[in-house]
């Protein structure tokens, strides 16, 4: 078998999904990509890009810089960011379906990424302000599977229709998204069907100045349902998991890797329910007699 046979159709580098002034879109304009969707870019002081929403509901995410959300003249929101996503949590913003979302740079540049899920119920409030203070963070995994998830648009802290997002940070060196599994059958109290987008960015590490931070991503399937993915991701590429195991997500030797996750399925009921890889299952016994890695949990929360 040729690895990575299917990154053509899955995996999207950066610059390649330009479009309507975002350095990245994906949208229901990729053949076979139907519930989860993502706006990023780049704005200066003071520049705006709007959001039509329609049926979908969107999680605002800064990358670095701070935002003002504008979603109707009582819904003014300033999102406080971050120097960049290897800094620490940050504001984030839901908006609602069929609410249209102005998002402008306030305070300096700033990059932002613009979460989408398809949603069949228009929540209220319409819009909900998520302070970095009110995101939880928690370290996941032990030694080199350890790393850092902060939790923002879970269910268990974000009240919405169908997505889910969070974000990932991986130290230097270590794996995440692993041990490999998947999500892509609705088997109630066990697995929820969900389609996933990573957007990753890179930096290089403590100590170290490499100029071509890198990390790759991994996603395979079964002879039933093929898919065969092997990306060496940097800042602003994307990875699109419409099913099948995933992982792992590995940070180079030399770089540190983050990566924003959004998901959403067809399913009844919004919960993050996974099947890990049997072949592969028996590594988070090993986490018991490890310690985490000491880089983390230095992040602001």
């Amino acid at each position: 078998m040729s690895l990575g046979r299917d990154n053509d159709t899955w995996v999207r580098l950066a610059g390649t999904a330009m479009r309507d002034g975002w350095d990245v879109v994906i949208d229901d304009s990729v053949p076979g990509w139907l519930h989860t969707g993502l706006y990023a870019g780049s704005l200066a002081e003071g520049e705006s890009r709007t959001v039509e929403a329609g049926e979908r509901e969107h999680v605002v995410v800064p990358l670095s810089g701070s935002v003002r959300v504008v979603v109707s003249e009582s819904d003014d929101v300033l999102l406080l960011g971050r120097e960049s996503v290897f800094t620490g949590s940050t504001d984030v913003a839901y908006v609602a379906r069929d609410s249209a979302l102005t998002v402008t740079a306030e305070g300096g540049p700033a990059r932002v990424a613009v979460c989408a899920a398809k949603a069949t119920t228009r929540h209220t409030p319409a819009v909900r302000h998520v302070s970095a203070a009110e995101v939880p963070v928690e370290v996941r995994g032990a030694g080199s599977c350890s790393r850092e998830v902060r939790n923002f648009g879970i269910p268990e802290v974000l009240d919405a229709d169908s997505i889910i997002a969070c974000e990932v940070i991986t130290p230097a060196g270590n794996w995440s998204s692993y041990p490999p599994h998947k999500h892509d059958e609705e088997r109630p109290g066990e697995e929820t069907e969900l389609e996933e987008i990573y957007y990753f960015e890179t930096q290089a590490s403590a100590g170290n100045d490499t100029a071509d931070p890198v990390g790759y991503q991994r996603v395979y399937g079964s002879d039933e349902r093929p898919i065969d993915v092997l990306a060496e991701v940097r800042s602003g590429d994307v990875v699109l998991v419409p099913y099948g195991w995933h992982g792992p997500a590995t940070a180079a030797p030399d770089a540190d890797l983050y990566y924003l996750n959004v998901m959403a399925g067809p399913g009844e009921h919004r919960a993050w329910l996974i099947c890990d890889d049997p072949a592969h299952a028996r590594v988070r016994e090993t986490w018991t007699t490890q310690d985490v890695d000491p880089r983390l949990g230095k992040a602001g929360s």
